[in-house]
């Protein structure tokens, strides 16, 4: 099967059910003690307009080259170990030196920053992926980059950050002890994506040349990712096949949003009844299924933009587990946006869960997923099955394996030898943790009356 590689990105925005809420900047910003973020021009026309495609410049379709179109095929050994009443489809983006979908958003940033007269790229990464590919990035446009890994991510996963050294990075176990942020937090700081960002972010606005830069939850790095889609809604046309389902996992939302929101803008575009669109995240931070849809911050400084999205709270310790990736307390606000309106369906999975699947995708595809991978083969496995949370497929599921698991084979030792354990927020810690935010809807200049909680949340889903 031979398609062509996308030129243009396709932006959801034109197509949103209700705008989504404008993000307000924090007191402490107003009083000018904020941290600034500076993004290059075409970032913030591509996260403000109403543009439904967008142009690739030549310089980042070169590079695409190397790696796309990445293959869709039917997983027919998958679907016989799950029993399957209905095809399943896998839509790979593990075949990049970053080992993920990071590098299709990289790419595009460094060239953009690059483009501005930046330097050098600081970022956050939480299982490594993202750092990954912003090194891979950097070096191809010729930019410094620094990388602040979340601790318990890089002990587990040390060759991750070998690989970026390799390319050129530098790198910080965060908490690192460069930053205040990091020296301003509590116990618990070594399992957060939030901490790890708020580094990058401090690091990069105490120094000339530097430029902080984001891969997951953002609007213009979800609009990169839709080349994913995009290439899956020709491949499955190709293959004369039509899904009702379509699956990814969910930290910020990109890889999701790259698989997903193409369907939704066809769709609409079209006036026609598109595939279901679900969300799966991992159990031990269930933004989507038990948060609030409430203002918070993005990271740690808090000195950025409040943002409208469905969160468990930016200071929620988030258990230590093998939701890697998938470990940030909130989703990116176009998703949020589309969950509160009923346009995306989202389900929680274990680490047990997704290992397993992931497994099952390993002995009867011989493809190894990463673990946050694992929890969209695992939704995608009970919605082609038995079905969850009310939903089940008819026609068929495609699924988006984000990336390889050859940099986490130790959470997979743990699988085989029988030592995973998971641990879900309890009730009372998600209330605490929320029960200071402004939920959406209410005047966010003003101070939270009273409970979030009695405002209606935890939401648990649109409303």
């Amino acid at each position: 099967m031979t398609i062509a590689l996308p030129t243009r990105w396709r932006s959801a925005l034109p197509h949103l059910t209700t705008p989504m809420p404008p993000d307000v900047t924090p007191a402490t910003a107003a009083a000018g003690t904020g941290v600034g973020v500076n993004l290059p021009m075409e970032l913030v026309r591509q996260s403000v307009l109403e543009r439904e495609y967008w142009d690739i410049p030549k310089e980042i379709l070169a590079a695409y080259r190397q790696f796309r179109p990445t293959p869709l095929w039917r997983a027919t050994g998958f679907e016989r170990a799950i029993g399957s009443r209905v095809p399943v489809y896998m839509k790979y983006e593990g075949g990049n030196i970053s080992g993920s979908h990071k590098l299709n958003t990289a790419l595009a940033q460094a060239y953009y920053y690059q483009q501005a007269g930046v330097k050098e790229l600081v970022t956050g990464t939480g299982a490594g992926q993202w750092g990954t590919a912003m090194a891979a990035a950097c070096a191809l446009f010729g930019l410094r980059c620094r990388v602040f890994m979340v601790d318990s991510s890089l002990r587990r996963k040390p060759y991750r950050g070998v690989l970026m050294r390799m390319l050129g990075a530098e790198i910080h176990s965060s908490p690192s002890g460069l930053t205040g942020v990091a020296d301003r937090r509590g116990e618990g700081i070594g399992n957060s994506l939030a901490l790890a960002i708020g580094e990058a972010v401090e690091y990069a606005s105490t120094h000339d040349g530097v430029a902080f830069c984001i891969g997951s939850g953002e609007t213009y790095s979800i609009l990169h990712q839709s080349v994913i889609g995009i290439e899956a809604q020709d491949q499955l046309a190709a293959l004369d096949a039509t899904v009702d389902m379509v699956v990814g996992a969910v930290g910020a939302g990109s890889n999701f949003g790259g698989i997903a929101l193409p369907f939704h803008a066809g769709a609409r575009a079209t006036g026609t009844q598109g595939p279901t669109l679900v969300a799966a995240e991992s159990a031990t931070a269930p933004k989507l299924t038990r948060g609030v849809y409430a203002y918070d911050k993005t990271d740690a400084t808090g000195t950025g933009p409040l943002e409208a999205m469905y969160t468990i709270g930016s200071d929620y310790p988030i258990p230590d587990a093998h939701s890697a990736g998938l470990r940030f307390h909130g989703a990116a606000k176009i998703i949020s946006a589309m969950r509160h309106t009923g346009d995306i369906a989202a389900t929680a999975v274990t680490q047990q869960e997704a290992l397993d699947a992931g497994r099952l995708l390993t002995r009867n595809e011989c493809v190894l997923p990463a673990p946050e991978s694992g929890h969209a083969l695992a939704a995608a496995a009970k919605l082609a099955t038995s079905g969850a949370d009310g939903m089940r497929a008819q026609n068929g599921v495609l699924v988006c394996v984000s990336g390889h698991g050859y940099l986490d084979l130790a959470a997979y030792e743990q699988l085989l030898n029988d030592e995973l354990g998971d641990e879900a927020p309890s009730e009372q810690a998600l209330m605490s943790a929320v029960s200071g935010l402004t939920p959406v809807g209410q005047d966010a200049s003003s101070p939270p009356r009273g409970s979030l909680l009695s405002a209606g949340g935890p939401l648990g889903g649109p409303r």
